[in-house]
């Protein structure tokens, strides 16, 4: 037995069945939950309880993140765009198509992320036309935040079903 298949052996590569794999996963979730348009949600309920200073530091991160994001669409969203789908398409055609299980596990992981940055887009445009201050501003975070956070336990529902069926489909071995 060479190096090799004792790693692999003791080290189950498969994505699905990677401990890593999940980890990764409920990380990016947590993380994407926490970050309302780069704005930390601590700050959106620190503002709330507190107001003044804490509201108007609010007010200023969101400006400075949402100027940021429309920027970055509009000087190259459709580059953007192009390359997201062809990504996407990549994966979901090597994953599904070609059974490739680190594709899948990609996909899984990416095309709700993409779901995440289009909404975040629109929501930094609706910021942007309203000037939200204050309450309005809090709650329309507060809102993107729940959407965040139903696509998250959508996605990792869906990653856990297409995981577990995988990995009884397969079979311990991979054969």
């Amino acid at each position: 037995m060479d190096w090799y298949e004792i790693v692999f052996e003791v080290i189950d590569m498969r994505s699905f069945s990677n401990l890593w794999y999940w980890i990764g996963l409920a990380v990016v979730w947590s993380t994407t939950s926490h970050w309302v348009l780069g704005v930390p949600y601590d700050m959106v309920l620190r503002a709330r309880r507190n107001g003044g200073e804490a509201e108007t530091d609010l007010e200023d991160m969101v400006r400075i993140n949402t100027n940021r994001i429309l920027h970055i669409g509009l000087v190259s969203g459709l580059w953007l765009l192009a390359f997201g789908c062809a990504g996407l398409t990549a994966l979901g055609t090597l994953g599904f198509w070609y059974g490739v299980e680190f594709a899948q596990a990609l996909f899984l992981l990416a095309f709700p992320l993409s779901i995440i940055a289009v909404l975040s887009l629109r929501t930094a445009h609706r910021l942007h036309a309203s000037g939200a201050a204050g309450e309005g501003l809090q709650r329309q975070l507060s809102r993107h935040r729940v959407t965040t956070q139903v696509i998250g336990m959508l996605s990792v529902f869906v990653t856990a079903m297409w995981g577990m069926y995988q990995n009884l489909a397969i079979g311990p071995l991979g054969s």
